[in-house]
């Protein structure tokens, strides 16, 4: 089977406790290509994970690959910071073109790419809501609420519509081990070779 890489290796040490991996990883591909080095690991995937003995097994020495399941993404068409009540923060709400949904929910780790307008970046950040009325605060595209503050006072200027803002849903590898060892993780691409 051939494997196309897709983004970066990363790699997070194993040990007796659970270790979080430093990157956090745009989801671009379904599967994830997991390599034990050194110990054996059980490995956790999510918004923040945690690894215990009872997360997926994967032998010192062996490789293995993870299904993520489907990639979610959505072009972004508006983005602005709101103050939220009572605090000294604001969070930020990033609307989608109009006739489109949200393939996120609440609780949802996402990371925004803005291309030509990098201010507007933000990676691996938590939404808290989505707005799911016909007419959302009298707009009529769906729009969701993000638990992120740029730690500006002033807004950013806003989006140019032409490039092609994306958010795209986000991870985090956890793994906890019998020794001390490396997790090498990246996103493939796999197709069967002609013999396959």
């Amino acid at each position: 089977m051939a494997h196309n890489p897709v983004g970066i290796n990363s790699a997070l040490p194993i040990t007796t406790s659970s270790k979080r991996g430093v990157d956090t990883t745009a989801h671009k591909t379904d599967a994830l290509r997991v390599v034990a080095a050194g110990a054996s690991a059980h490995v956790a995937i999510g918004t923040f994970p945690t690894a215990t003995i009872q997360n997926y097994y994967i032998a010192v020495g062996e490789s293995e690959v993870i299904t993520l399941g489907a990639c979610r993404n959505q072009t972004v068409v508006g983005i602005v910071t709101v103050a939220v009540a009572g605090t000294n923060t604001s969070q930020t709400v990033v609307a989608f073109p109009e006739g489109t949904g949200s393939p996120f929910q609440a609780g949802d780790a996402v990371t925004l790419t803005v291309p030509n307008q990098n201010y507007w970046n933000f990676t691996h950040q938590i939404i808290v809501g989505v707005s799911t009325s016909n007419s959302p605060g009298g707009f009529f595209n769906e729009r969701i609420l993000i638990d992120h503050d740029y730690g500006v006072g002033y807004a950013h200027t806003a989006l140019v519509e032409t490039n092609f803002a994306e958010l795209r849903g986000s991870f985090m590898v956890a793994a906890i081990g019998t020794g001390s060892g490396t997790l090498h993780y990246q996103q493939i691409q796999s197709s069967k070779g002609a013999n396959g």
